[in-house]
């Protein structure tokens, strides 16, 4: 059933910019044969933008397709560049809040490597909640002064009480986020001096790069800079830092409770116009884009040039069904261990070692990411590969 209100601000004048029919409803849970992958449970998207308060929803998002557990396979751990990030927000945020010996709460750990990282560096002590956490995968010392839960979050944990919540890379993945952040707040109650940290990717930079292939079917929630800060300030909070980092891929929020809404002060917040324009550059220049790598596609396979794909998380699903790809791709490639010879929901491709690129010596490499072009760089010439490298 469509949602016809915007979920951060209860508006109801949204405007229609994008929609994919028949995708994959998860692109990072693993898939153990082809068959299981290409009969993997599909949904429509449509996004809307919220002319009230710049919010991007998935108006035909259902909750009831989707189905974190262990088998969920987000991690980005195996990226040096990646936990050179993760170290940076480390210090950062340490340097800010000097959270030696005070607990932090992180909503939606994931597998967990981000908190036990922040505990190590500055020791504080940690609980983390996640449906997907697998703590077996962990070693280190500072796991004495973590609790994990696979679950949810929600009322029934408003008891865990906590100097420092932050919570990355989740708030996308949840379709009510006004009752959402509406409940942290409520948990927070009084406790003046708590922080709370928010880190999820930016909706402007896919609007302006036109990068459909970071809108996919479980990312329901879409935030600029403003939107995310109204909506937080919106809930009770005062924020105090709204910034973007990751090569501007991330937001950033920092903020503490207030007694009351707040006023927007930082100059990140005053955007709505710009997102305004920006989605209708979206919906003008999307079918241009999409038909520009079509053509790319087609010019390398009547080149018999072997084309691989390096990353095999959202973006890859996202890339592969938007433009209905198969046998054009001679192989999808990722670092972490626990997705190789599992298969990508909606294509069917299998998931490989780049061990595997010795054999297949592909003439291509179209980067996921291009943050992690001098990574992969470095990767394809230790085996002796030296293809083109296309990041998106």
């Amino acid at each position: 059933m469509a949602v016809d209100t915007c979920q951060a601000c209860g508006g109801s004048r949204l405007e229609p910019f994008y929609e994919v029919r028949n995708i994959p409803v998860h692109s990072c849970l693993m898939v153990d044969s082809r068959e299981a992958a290409l009969a993997f449970p599909r949904g429509d998207l449509e996004l809307v933008f919220c002319e009230d308060c710049g919010f991007v929803q998935n108006r035909l998002f259902d909750p009831d397709k989707e189905n974190y557990s262990p088998d969920y396979e987000e991690t980005q751990a195996f990226s040096p560049r990646f936990m050179r990030f993760v170290e940076e927000i480390c210090a950062d945020q340490d340097r800010k809040y000097r959270l030696a010996g005070k607990t932090v709460l992180e909503i939606g750990c994931g597998k967990g490597e981000f908190l036990v990282r922040l505990c190590e560096l500055t020791g504080c002590r940690g609980i983390g909640i996640d449906p997907g956490v697998r703590p077996e995968r962990l070693s280190s010392p500072a796991l004495e002064r973590i609790t994990f839960i696979r679950d949810f979050y929600g009322p029934e944990y408003a008891h865990l009480s906590a100097d420092y919540v932050c919570c990355r890379h989740t708030l996308e993945h949840i379709q009510p986020v006004r009752a959402f952040v509406a409940l942290v707040r409520e948990v927070i109650g009084r406790r003046e001096e708590t922080v709370v940290f928010f880190e999820l990717p930016d909706m402007k930079r896919v609007l302006e790069e036109l990068a459909f292939w970071d809108i996919y079917y479980e990312h329901c929630s879409y935030f600029t800079a403003g939107s995310l800060a109204r909506l937080f300030r919106a809930a009770g909070f005062e924020v105090t830092h709204l910034y973007r980092a990751y090569d501007d891929q991330y937001l950033m929020l920092e903020g503490r409770p207030a007694a009351a809404p707040t006023r927007a002060r930082l100059p990140l917040e005053d955007d709505l116009e710009e997102t305004r324009l920006l989605v209708r550059r979206f919906r003008e220049g999307i079918a241009t884009r999409l038909e520009g790598l079509r053509r790319d596609l087609a010019a390398w396979q009547r080149q018999r040039r072997r084309v691989a794909i390096w990353g095999s998380g959202s973006k890859a699903v996202s890339y592969l069904t938007t433009l209905g790809l198969g046998g054009e791709i001679a192989a999808v490639v990722d670092i972490n261990p626990h997705k190789w010879g599992k298969f990508l929901a909606g294509s069917g491709h299998e998931i490989v070692s780049p061990d595997r690129l010795r054999e297949l010596r592909p003439d291509v490499v179209v980067i996921m990411n291009p943050i992690y072009t001098g990574e992969i760089r470095a990767d394809l010439e230790t085996r002796g590969l030296a293809p083109e490298l296309v990041p998106l």
